[in-house]
């Protein structure tokens, strides 16, 4: 039991890091992609997704050049974003508690403005949970990460294995 222990907060610990930092990379993405496509229509009279597409038409190799290196650092970016936009949304959808889950994690990681404090984001949950109190919204808040972890990390092998016995016994 102390090794699943570790695990889930290994994945509890990971996944709140990461939610940490949604705000400062979507920001960060777009300064950068704002900065890039102003240096490219400065140069090329257009933005970088109508160059790319100049030069994939021309048959142009990019390859090594500090235009690839822009381009693959954006898209890591981006691929990093969807990815975690698309296992909210599945959170969402998906899980019992989804839409609490959502909006518990929307205003306290994924919202553009932070809020202020948690009695802020509690008041604004009152829509989502009449009674929301901060103990039960703290409560919510380590099950909807710890949900999200399990989206995004995956369940352990040995998780996966306890589910499998479990059907195989039921299904005798």
């Amino acid at each position: 039991m102390k090794q699943k222990e570790k695990e889930d907060a290994t994945v509890y610990h990971n996944t709140e890091l990461l939610l940490k930092q949604y705000r400062d990379v979507v920001w960060s993405l777009e300064v950068s992609v704002n900065r890039i496509n102003r240096n490219f229509y400065q140069e090329y009279g257009r933005d970088i997704e109508g160059f790319l597409e100049l030069t994939y038409e021309a048959g142009l190799d990019l390859n090594g050049t500090e235009i690839e290196s822009q381009t693959k650092t954006i898209a890591r970016s981006r691929n990093m974003l969807r990815m975690i936009d698309c296992s909210v949304d599945l959170l969402r959808t998906k899980h019992k508690n989804g839409e609490l889950y959502y909006w518990i994690l929307y205003y306290t990681y994924l919202s553009p403005q932070e809020m202020q404090n948690i009695d802020e984001i509690v008041d604004k949950l009152r829509d989502y949970m009449k009674d929301i109190s901060r103990s039960t919204y703290f409560r919510k808040k380590n099950e909807a990460v710890m949900q999200l972890g399990r989206v995004l990390w995956g369940y352990t092998s040995r998780e996966c294995m306890e589910c499998t016995c479990f059907f195989e016994k039921t299904n005798r």
